[in-house]
């Protein structure tokens, strides 16, 4: 397979080619060379697009699925092909699915379901057993079938001698511990921020203390067993400052932000729209700032969609009942650049690879092709007709996004929305 890729504006720091623009020959999934008017000798396909700028493929760090058994919120299948749609050449997929993903089998089913597509999955296992909080599973088993990392998906872990040892243990693998930081009796039967705009809409409060105080205890527990630790989805300013401390202290801790934790706030729900109803809940635009400071700083590692699929039965009801969820992949991109300067954007959707263990490819003569193509420029609006997902629980309806996601090409295939 021969593609040539005409007049792309290179953006990737780590390239000879940044900030240049030139043309790509990608034979058999490799850059064979880059340069200025390649002559196409060989009848190869040629790609050419407006305003055409490439960079490494983006990854996604949190995607929900569904499958198996929630194959009416999302199948594994159509997540994928969204996501290379929306410019995402890997994700790792959470293990919150029915069941969940505990054990070796589940995670070599979820791969076999996902091979032949451009998109890469890269499995999270289930750090306890049905993410109950109380038996710690086999890890090792699933990081030898393809586990990249171990944690309960939006579950607190209670027990901290469980999580001391969860970080001992993947030491001797070099494993990677995700903990979900929200203390859940402080949560109690929260449901929203707890602010002025809860207070006003009579619905219970989730404190910031609730996830700050986990995130303490567990930075503490780190501290004390080394290893490596990420901390997903913060929401908090006095996260953002915990989390800075303790890489000034070199603990090996990483973390990230959702995309709608950095463009929406609290004040989006006084409409009683579960479209808004998340986890860890919209916060104050203190905190909106602060995690905008938090990527500009590098504090905060990586961005991510927290992409989840919710079926319109768990959505449309009342706030308090309502599940927790949005979908992110489509809108992730367009939403950011109104925030953030396109290279702190391509940065914060690539970075996360090495902490996931994700092989990195630069754009380079030798290396192989995993590119993400799009155009930074133009505006529009986001609507139900870009959704590409099962599910159409999206918080950022209406919201003005900047630039246009093209595709992908990883895996020696082309994808082009």
């Amino acid at each position: 397979m021969k593609i040539i890729i005409r007049g792309a504006k290179i953006i990737d720091q780590k390239s000879p080619f940044h900030n240049q623009t030139a043309d790509l020959l990608i034979v058999d999934g490799i850059i064979k060379k880059i340069g200025t008017s390649l002559p196409n000798t060989e009848n190869a396909e040629e790609v050419k697009l407006e305003n055409l700028h490439v960079s490494q493929g983006w990854f996604d760090s949190s995607v929900s699925l569904g499958e198996p058994g929630f194959e009416d919120r999302e199948t594994i299948a159509n997540g994928l092909n969204v996501a290379a749609r929306s410019g995402f050449t890997a994700i790792a997929l959470q293990p919150n699915s029915f069941p969940i993903i505990d054990n070796q089998s589940q995670i070599n089913f979820v791969k076999s379901k996902a091979n032949g597509f451009a998109t890469q999955l890269f499995p999270i296992g289930a750090l306890t057993k049905n993410s109950e909080g109380k038996d710690m599973t086999e890890l090792f088993d699933m990081k030898n079938a393809g586990a990249v990392a171990f944690g309960d998906y939006n579950k607190s872990l209670d027990n901290a001698n469980l999580l001391k040892i969860a970080l001992q243990y993947v030491q001797d693998f070099d494993g990677l511990i995700i903990a979900f930081a929200q203390d859940s009796n402080i949560r109690g039967s929260g449901v929203a921020n707890e602010s002025v705009v809860s207070t006003k809409l009579g619905l219970k409060g989730i404190p910031n203390l609730a996830e700050e105080l986990q995130i303490a205890r567990n930075l503490f527990l780190l501290e004390y067993t080394g290893g490596k630790l990420h901390i997903p989805t913060i929401s908090t300013a006095k996260s953002v400052q915990l989390i800075k401390e303790a890489k000034a202290k070199g603990l090996n801790v990483t973390c990230s932000v959702a995309v709608h934790h950095l463009v929406l706030t609290d004040s989006t729900i006084e409409g009683f729209d579960t479209r808004y109803k998340v986890s860890p809940p919209l916060r104050t635009e203190t905190d909106r700032k602060a995690m905008i400071a938090g990527i500009l700083d590098n504090t905060i590692d990586m961005i991510t969609s927290d992409h989840n699929p919710i079926d319109i039965e768990h959505k449309k009801m009342e706030f308090d009942l309502a599940k927790e969820g949005t979908i992110g992949l489509e809108s992730a991109f367009g939403t950011l650049l109104t925030i953030l300067p396109l290279e702190k954007v391509i940065e914060k959707l690539t970075s996360g690879k090495s902490t996931f263990g994700i092989e990195t490819q630069n754009i380079a003569e030798g290396q192989k092709a995993t590119v993400t193509f799009f155009n930074p420029e133009g505006k529009s609006v986001f609507i139900k007709e870009n959704i590409l997902s099962k599910s159409k629980n999206s918080a950022f309806l209406g919201v003005e996004l900047k630039g246009k996601v093209y595709g992908i090409f990883n895996q020696s295939k082309l994808v082009l929305g």
